[in-house]
């Protein structure tokens, strides 16, 4: 129980009135013991006579001898913690005494997630201006106005490392990185000519997204191949070549790396990155919205993107044709996207067709040794302005394998990083 002023100063008049402490505890009708107490934190205060208190301090003990009255004073405890730039708080602990007081307080703090990517898009607006920007390509011959073809692609987790006698299959950076190059070969050169391309990167292209290989929301901790400058500068690389190749095939080139919770601001910097670098490239469009949710109208057809960290297969199309209102109502086919759990499901509901992507990647040991086991895969799918899909090629990592370096011998190989 916090002890008032008032309460205090009643206890040292009594005992002055009556010059004893039990003729003022049995006035007050109080235990001797609970005057004892109030008188200590009068003298606390300072109402024992040994003033003045100097501000900001407290009197902490007061000491009686034959020369004298010797009272102790520290510095008062402070009301309000200064909290450390880009930091919440994420506990508090303290050590108190029999009444309840506070005698010291440990307040615990960690990164304040939104602030800290807040600055990370701050530093890269900053930094933006002095990227260089890709030339212009020469545009393909022949492509067909008419279609669109969405590169479905999600979770390559680069930078995950899995072991093939744990796991049953191999993975790591480098195996990432071709495997990637190897499939993109393959479906542009076997897709239709559409004239129009969606780079679908549905999220969880990094691992992890900072110097230590955990899971940034929940801290799990990760199976890591490489150091984080080493994993950014390879799929910067991967990325330039896939959209260098993209536009070889198709006039235009709309890309989307989607918000995920294993890489959130490595999304967020590669979006705005991105835009920076093909600014002068008019074949390219980037998707540099800070939403978790994205969207694409061709024709009579709408697509629609999320990784499904936030939202699932079942209830993400009400978010879709809410945010997205007045595309939705303009278009009479509607399609969404998702990745996250790694695993192939199709949904029809009323308002849009919703499907779930499989990953290229190979499975990592929580999920392998948690039973979530599914196929490896990634799709191409082909929608027409008037008719919505009308084609779908899906091709695994055994068909692939090779193909870019069949596709491109005449090239000079470079080894990965």
């Amino acid at each position: 129980m916090i002890i008032s002023d008032d309460t205090a100063r009643e206890a040292v008049q009594a005992v002055e009135a009556l010059g004893s402490q039990s003729a003022a505890a049995e006035l007050l009708n109080i235990a001797r013991s609970t005057l004892q107490n109030r008188l200590k934190r009068a003298a606390e205060r300072g109402m024992m006579g040994f003033k003045p208190v100097l501000p900001g301090f407290r009197i902490s003990q007061t000491t009686s001898t034959p020369h004298g009255d010797f009272v102790q004073q520290k510095p008062e405890r402070s009301e309000q913690f200064e909290m450390p730039a880009g930091q919440k708080i994420k506990g508090v602990s303290a050590l108190v005494d029999p009444e309840g007081r506070e005698i010291i307080k440990w307040i615990k703090t960690d990164t304040d997630r939104e602030q800290l990517l807040a600055v990370m898009r701050a530093a890269v607006d900053a930094l933006k201006e002095e990227l260089p920007r890709v030339e212009p390509t020469p545009a393909p011959g022949i492509t067909l106005s008419e279609l669109l073809n969405l590169y479905a692609v999600t979770d390559a987790h680069f930078g995950m490392l899995s072991w093939r006698e744990e796991t049953g299959a191999d993975y790591d950076l480098p195996i990432a990185e071709k495997l990637l190059l190897d499939w993109f070969a393959a479906a542009i050169d076997l897709a239709p000519p559409a004239e129009t391309a969606i780079f679908a990167q549905i999220g969880d292209l990094l691992h992890y997204d900072g110097f230590e290989s955990k899971t940034p929301t929940s801290g799990h901790i990760l199976d890591a191949d490489s150091r984080l400058p080493k994993v950014i500068r390879v799929v910067i690389r991967t990325l330039r070549r896939v959209i260098a190749m993209l536009l070889e095939k198709h006039q235009f080139v709309h890309v989307i790396m989607a918000d995920a919770n294993h890489d959130p601001a490595s999304e967020a910097w590669l979006r705005e990155m991105f835009a920076a670098f093909y600014d002068n490239e008019p074949r390219v469009t980037v998707d540099s919205s800070a939403s978790t949710y994205y969207a694409y109208q061709h024709g009579d057809v709408s697509l629609f993107v999320h990784h499904g960290h936030k939202r699932k297969i079942g209830n993400v199309d009400t978010v879709f044709a809410g945010k997205f209102r007045e595309m939705y109502g303009q278009t009479k086919f509607s399609y969404a996207h998702l990745g996250h759990l790694h695993s192939d499901e199709l949904k029809s509901t009323n308002l849009m067709k919703v499907e779930r992507h499989e990953t290229l990647a190979a499975p990592d040991a929580y999920a392998s040794n948690g039973g979530w086991l599914s196929g490896r895969s990634a799709k191409v799918i082909t929608y027409s302005k008037k008719h919505g899909e009308v084609a779908r090629l899906t091709l695994t990592p055994g068909m692939v394998g090779g193909y870019r370096t069949a596709a491109n011998d005449n090239e000079q190989k470079r080894e990965a990083a």
